[in-house]
């Protein structure tokens, strides 16, 4: 999370005197009479003007202090694009891995150049080297070069004073040790290591070895030296020496390998188009390789051995989206290959190293859990980025949206391409919401060059934000023009790094328009607007919509709006487009026919807080005359919120027959509420029993089993037996789940034999089992459970793994408190460690576990996390 430093804000803010006060010197020192005063002829007038004037230099000049300070602080605090001293052109490295003791070995070889000026130091970046003697070679002749290092960088002085003409090359053995001064990391990344050593001395059972890279943002001098900056570009080959067993991956093409006498061999990788440094990478383990292509350039899949099938299904879509984005931005994908690794405990959710995105194990799917994959939005995220950052790279981490904006707005476009405008826009509201979470408590530039660390650039303005900001750009420019100027942008700045203003001009030269406007109150400014949208029924054929702009205009924009207001006619869905630019404004919408209700953003494209005034009858009327699904969405989520259960009631026949599947999917979760209305509504419930029966999306399917388990499941376990069996284990989970309820007698046997499922969706359910039936030795199968399962399905497995040790300590309840504490100590996720934190809550009678929470929650370095805990472990000292 960015911090703000007081020092940037605006002088004005910091007023040394009340503005009433400031006024009056004002007001008195420059509207003086210049003839006497009526009366009192002798009162010195002279001398106070000379006493106001003395008072206004003093205020001015403690107010220019101020403002100097001020400004110099701010000159300091900027970040700027890092100067280019030095051209690296190609690198060589000769690496092999000292499993035991975690280390890299080395040997690199640097080609360089002086980048324009004339330079007799280079520095490089190297963090936690040992380092010998380094040769500096030219016109083939070698010599040691002096140098100094302070386990940051390599000071290097070179032997002359070399100009852009000159080509040398630096040769030199290293050990690289990564887990020395680890660092925090951000949201998106929860480490610093550059590289990671998994089990690396095998013992941890069920957990292969692995080794593999994640140099965002400036990690991957932890393992080889570099100019570790985005805004270096060179070439490259790696010679992994690596176990014959196991497989390697990295950057470009695997060009050579070489079987050594030792059971090892040495893997050639090769990439001879030039990317910056923090998207070299490597992956070593004992994968499985599913390979497909796309028009001749190989494409593969990399999993743990027993996964390939459903990497298969996983990943099946990725030939089919190379070739859709190729021809969406105009550009074939401009690599050797594409691979995508799947790997232990990644530090992300993934990482788009150039030709070779690597993954984290939530994607590790069997082929049975992989029918319900909903991975596409993350699939497509990392393949852009081969174009939208690798291709043409953000000069620097404060124009990271430049990236991270392109890849997020990628997963809304795959969606609508595939799978239809509806469920695009559900992506798209997800992530405006993503934002207007963060904006309560962070508003910041979109790019900004004042932040504390570059990891604080990644966060919910860089991806989110900048997704939705897009999106509103084409939809103002429109599609044919949009698209054009991402072909302009990356045909103009292919191989090289940018920074915001050429996507502008990109967009300018496309489009003939001037687009300051839109760059600077989105990209260079904070905030977004807040606005009061007020429609006048009161001439129905020429409807008045007033619109008010009310966020702070001392902190954010007066915004520039283009859009849209629609209405229905007969069925006939028009429209009509408006420009909002004033802080009040008022629009005739001319419709001409009679109409009862307009709707203002209709397909919700604007990144905009709305306040419109509606009543249930409103929103009734919108979910059943709007053509637009997510505007339907939309009624039937308000409606919830305006606890509206008569008009919702009225409306469940329609929401479960909607052609959106995620309107029918809500209904059945508001039915599951209130099963009541089934009892009511004989054709309700037959309804629902269809789309159990019928329903082709198995999130809604599940959804029918969860309504009519809430309802009556005794009556429906005969149709929950048989979808046990179901291949979808969102089906056949929810099934399970449903024969637990109260009255349904379930044999032993029929238990034993799920207990072997290892998916969270049928152990849950087997949990659930063991803990209301009172089933006694089942400790070692909840151990089990808990060391393979991961992701979501373990923060909602901790809560039942708790509840049966607490129920049963005899069973080894503090074996599973030192387990829970492990997770809620040690787990880089932050999800899981709250999991952990609310799993060990029904062990608060034990004064033990309720002073490590306290000393956990002093030590929590996520400070919404260190609330929660903070609030719950006062609580519970005060129940104690």
């Amino acid at each position: 999370m960015i911090r703000q430093n007081s020092y940037l804000q605006p002088y004005w803010q910091k007023c040394i005197l009340p503005a009433s006060i400031l006024f009056s010197l004002v007001f008195l020192t420059s509207c003086k009479s210049t003839e006497k005063a009526s009366s009192n002829e002798n009162f010195p007038t002279e001398g106070m003007e000379i006493a106001f004037q003395n008072d206004l230099a003093e205020v001015d000049s403690v107010g220019m202090e101020r403002l100097r300070i001020s400004k110099e602080r701010a000159i300091e605090a900027y970040r700027s694009s890092q100067k280019r001293e030095f051209d690296l052109l190609h690198m060589d490295l000769d690496l092999s891995f000292d499993y035991v003791n975690q280390v890299v070995i080395g040997h690199a070889e640097l080609q360089l150049k002086p980048f324009k000026y004339a330079q007799k130091v280079l520095k490089l970046d190297a963090q936690d080297f040992e380092l010998g003697k380094i040769n500096f070679v030219e016109n083939g002749k070698a010599v040691d070069l002096a140098y100094g290092y302070d386990d940051q960088l390599i000071q290097l002085y070179l032997p002359r004073e070399l100009t852009e003409k000159d080509t040398f090359s630096l040769i030199f053995d290293y050990k690289a040790f990564p887990n020395r001064n680890p660092g925090g990391g951000s949201e998106a990344i929860s480490d610093t290591k550059g590289l990671y050593f998994i089990d690396p001395l095998d013992t941890i059972p069920g957990k292969p070895r692995m080794i593999w890279t994640q140099g965002e943002t400036m990690h991957n001098s932890k393992w080889f030296p570099t100019i570790d900056h985005p805004n270096e570009r060179f070439t490259q080959r790696l010679n992994l020496t690596v176990a014959d067993s196991l497989v390697s991956i990295s950057n470009g093409e695997l060009v050579e390998q070489k079987e050594l006498e030792n059971g090892f061999r040495i893997d050639s990788w090769e990439l001879l188009t030039p990317h910056a440094p923090y998207l070299v990478a490597l992956a070593i383990g004992d994968f499985e390789k599913v390979s497909t292509s796309w028009e001749g350039i190989p494409v593969g899949y990399f999993v743990e051995k027993g996964f390939k099938d459903g990497a298969a299904e996983v990943f099946k879509n990725t030939p089919e989206m190379i070739g859709f984005f190729s021809d969406l931005v105009g550009v074939r994908y401009p690599w050797p290959k594409y691979d995508q690794i799947v790997v232990r405990d990644f530090v992300s959710g993934a990482m788009e190293n150039t030709t070779a995105s690597i993954f984290m194990e939530e994607l590790r799917l069997n082929e049975r859990e992989a029918i319900d994959s909903e991975w596409d939005y993350i699939i497509a995220h990392e393949l852009f980025h081969q174009w939208f950052g690798d291709y043409v790279t953000a000069e620097s981490w404060s124009n990271l949206t430049l990236n991270e904006a392109f890849a997020n707005y990628s997963e809304f476009l795959w969606n609508e391409y595939k799978y239809g405008p509806d469920q695009a826009k559900l992506k798209l509201i997800a992530e405006t919401e993503n934002y207007f979470n963060e904006s309560t408590f962070k508003q910041v530039d979109l790019i900004r060059f004042e932040y504390e660390d570059s990891e604080d650039m990644f966060d919910s303005h860089s991806y989110s934000k900048g997704g939705v900001i897009l999106h509103m750009l084409r939809e103002y420019l429109g599609k044919s023009v949009f698209y054009e100027g991402l072909t302009e942008y990356l045909t103009s700045n292919a191989l090289q790094s940018v920074e915001v203003h050429q996507l502008r001009l990109a967009f300018e030269k496309v489009s003939g328009e001037d687009l300051n406007w839109f760059f600077n109150q989105w990209f260079l400014d904070k905030g977004h607007p807040e606005l009061r949208v007020d429609i006048d029924y009161s001439e129905p054929e020429n409807i008045l919509i007033s619109i008010t702009q009310e966020q702070d205009l001392t902190q954010n924009p007066l915004f520039q709006i283009p859009f849209e207001i629609s209405w229905y006619v007969e069925g006939k869905r028009e429209k009509k487009q408006f420009f909002l630019n004033q802080g009040f404004q008022q629009f005739a919408l001319e419709n001409k026919v009679v109409v009862d209700q307009v709707f203002f953003d209709e397909e919700k494209n604007i990144l905009a807080d709305v306040t419109i005034s509606k009543d249930k009858e409103s929103y009734r009327k919108q979910f059943i005359s709007s053509q637009v699904g997510i505007s339907r969405y939309e009624a039937l989520d308000s409606l919830i919120s305006l606890e509206a259960n008569d008009e919702i009631k009225g409306l469940m026949g329609e929401a479960l027959s909607d052609q959106f599947w995620a309107i029918r999917e809500s209904a059945l979760r508001i039915i599951q509420g209130n099963p009541e209305w089934l009892a009511e509504d004989p054709d309700l419930e037959n309804q629902v029993f269809e789309l159990l029966e019928n329903e082709e999306k198995n999130s809604v399917k599940a959804g029918a089993i969860d309504a009519l388990a809430s309802f009556d499941a005794l009556k429906y376990q005969q149709a929950f037996r048989r979808l046990t069996n179901h291949p979808s284990y969102l089906v056949s989970g929810s099934a399970l789940m449903g024969l637990m309820e109260e009255g349904i007698l379930l044999t032993p046997e029929f238990i034993e034999q799920f207990e072997s499922e290892k998916n969270f969706r049928m152990v849950i359910p087997v949990a659930d089992h063991f803990i209301t039936a009172s089933v006694l030795g089942k400790g070692s199968w909840f151990n089990s459970h808990l060391e393979t399962l991961n992701g979501e399905g373990l923060y909602f497995y901790l809560g039942y793994y708790s509840e049966y040790f607490s129920r049963n300590p005899a069973e080894g309840s503090q074996e599973a408190i030192s387990k829970l504490f492990g997770i809620l100590e040690n787990n880089q996720k932050s999800f899981l460690r709250l999991g952990a934190f609310q799993a060990l809550l029904a062990f608060s009678d034990d004064e033990k576990v309720v002073d490590r929470l306290v000393e956990v929650s002093t030590n929590e370095t996520d400070q919404e996390l260190k609330l929660y805990f903070e609030y719950f472990v006062e609580v519970i000292k005060g129940e104690n």
